[in-house]
Formats: structure tokens, sequence, C-alpha cells
């Protein structure tokens, strides 16, 4: 009887253990994989619970989820002769659950191992400025260089790589900085030209119709003092331009011709302020007073010691005899000298 009891404990047991082997989970981002006798049987079995042999059967799971692996800094020389240090992440997933565990021990270090040595090969086909403003075409490319042998024969598709840092030398960050100050500086020199050009321009077709026009300008003159007057300034000080003097000279009526001596009187006047004697005079019917004009002479000579010399008039011969003919006193005038 003990011994029957013994042994429907063992076969309980044994149960147990046969039916703990045999049923197995299967988590919904997994695909298990069976073992019997070392040997794959057909498709993996996907999501829930599925059944195995107790004995020669054995299930490995397999994640099929998105796998981000960081890929450590590399160091390496770019095509154009610049030390730089690139690091990256990969975006990789199994498609081939089987592939994944057959052909490839642990596809994990294989993707980190192939991921690092594309970046490597990357660096050293691109150029500096590339990899710094180029990164969507890098990414491309690095991402198929690693997908190339990894796809097809292990089952992993890379679905995206993308690169994080690029860290250069010193001496090169400060050469760059200098070279985008000297591009800020020219931009900004091209600009101030270009609005000095049409600034110039406007003004020339400005100053052109205020040639046509002069009460243009007085009109300007007085925008000026307004905007100048809103400032609550203390001196304020008015620039007569030339062409404004020309449109009042337009306007002032000609002065007769022999009135020189009055009008210049009147000019003097009104230069001291008195406006109406200055008026008053050119108005009155006065005779006017000319002199008469002094008689031509000889210019004077000059001294050796850079004095004027007295003007000696010597008389002529013929008009003495003209004289002496009319039947005046030849002793009348004496000769002098």
């Amino acid at each position: 009887m003990v011994a029957l009891v013994v042994i429907l404990v063992i076969v309980v047991v044994a149960g147990l253990i046969a039916a703990g082997r045999s049923f197995k989970i299967v988590q919904q981002y997994e695909q298990g994989i069976i073992f019997r006798f070392g040997r794959v049987l057909g498709r993996p079995r996907g999501a829930g619970l599925t059944v195995i042999r107790p004995v020669g059967d054995r299930m490995q799971k397999v994640n099929m989820q998105i796998v981000a692996m960081a890929v450590p800094a590399q160091e390496g020389i770019t095509r154009d002769n610049v030390t730089v240090r690139v690091d990256a992440v990969v975006y990789f997933r199994v498609v081939d659950p089987i592939k994944a565990t057959i052909n490839v021990q642990n596809y994990m270090f294989a993707i980190s191992q192939q991921a690092q040595t594309s970046l490597r090969s990357i660096i050293g086909q691109s150029e500096m400025d590339q990899l710094l403003a180029e990164r969507d075409s890098v990414n491309r490319e690095l991402r198929r260089i690693i997908d190339e042998p990894t796809e097809g024969p292990w089952g992993i598709r890379v679905e995206r790589v993308e690169i994080k840092d690029v860290s250069l030398p010193e001496s090169m960050k400060r050469s760059m900085s200098r070279q985008a100050e000297a591009e800020r500086e020219r931009r900004a020199r091209i600009i101030t030209a270009d609005g000095e050009y049409q600034a110039s321009k406007r003004l020339a077709a400005a100053a052109n119709v205020m040639a046509r026009d002069p009460a243009a300008l007085q009109l300007r003159l007085l925008q000026t003092v307004v905007e100048v007057a809103a400032e609550r300034n203390s001196t304020l000080v008015m620039p007569v331009p030339v062409e404004l003097l020309r449109f009042f000279d337009k306007f002032t009526p000609p002065a007769p011709a022999g009135d020189s001596k009055s009008a210049a009187d009147s000019a003097s006047l009104a230069d001291f302020g008195d406006v109406d004697a200055a008026e008053a005079e050119i108005e009155s019917d006065a005779p006017l007073e000319i002199a008469e004009a002094p008689p031509a002479s000889e210019p004077p000579a000059r001294a050796d010691n850079g004095k004027r010399a007295a003007a000696v008039t010597e008389p002529q011969p013929g008009a003495a005899s003209r004289h002496n003919n009319d039947g005046a006193d030849p002793g009348a005038q004496a000769p002098l000298g």
C-alpha cells in the first residue's frame, strides 16, 4: 500500500513536470522557435499558449521589437584630412527569427561591431562639411552600409541610423568661427552698400523733383525744422540752401538801368534792416548825380622800392604849335620838368 502511494506521488510529480515543460507562453512581441532534438521545426510559434513535447523539444524565444543601440564614438580622418570623433545610434529589429538564431551567434554583438566599422568607413568617405551640414545623406549611406550584410544572411533589418555628435578639434572650431564671422561681415557690407546705392538713387530723383519746383525744397526745409523742433532742443540751426535764395531771386523785380548807385545804397540799407527806407529811396524820383569819369591816363610806373611813382605827362609838340597858332600866349604854359 505504501509502495502504491509512493508510485502515485511520483507519477503526479512527473506529470506536473511534464506539463510545465509542455506548456509555453509566448508574448506578443516575441516568437518561439522549436528545436526538436537540435533541429528547427517548421515556422516559429506566435504569441499565446503553445504546447511542445516535454522530452526532446526546446523553445527559444526571439524578441521582435526595435532595438536602439548606441554606437561608441569612433575617431577617424575625413576625406579632407580633418580629424573628427563621431558617435551614432542604430535602430534595428529582427525580421527572421530563425536566421537571427541560427546564422549568427550573438546578433546584438554582431550588429554593434558592424555599426562601428561602417561608421569609420563613412567618416573616411565623407568630408567635414558633409558630416556637419548633410546629415541626412550621411545617415542614409550609413544605414545602407550596415543593412547590406545583415538583413539577408542574419535576418536583421536596420530601420534607421542617426549621427548624434561630431566632435572637432579646438583649432578647427576657432577657424570655423573666424570664417563665419568674416562671411557675416561680408554680407553686412554688401547689404550696407546696396542700401546706400538705393538711397543715392532716391536722393537723386528727389533732387531732380526739387530742381524743377523750388517750392518743394522750401517745404522740405520746413518739414526738417518741424522734426528737429520736436526734440525740444534749445538751439536750432537752420541752413539756407542756395536753391532757396535762387527761388527768392527769381521773384525779385530787376532794377532799371542806370540806378546802380541807388540799388547799391538800397541793398546796403536792406542789409542793415532798414527795409522801408530802402523802398522809399528806390521809389523817389530825385535826379541822380552821375560823377564824371576821370580822363584816361597811362598806368603809373612802379619805382624800384615798390612804391608808386608820380605820373608825369609830357606836352606834345603838336599841341603847343596848335595853341600858338590860335593866338594864345606861348609863355602861359611852362614846360613841366
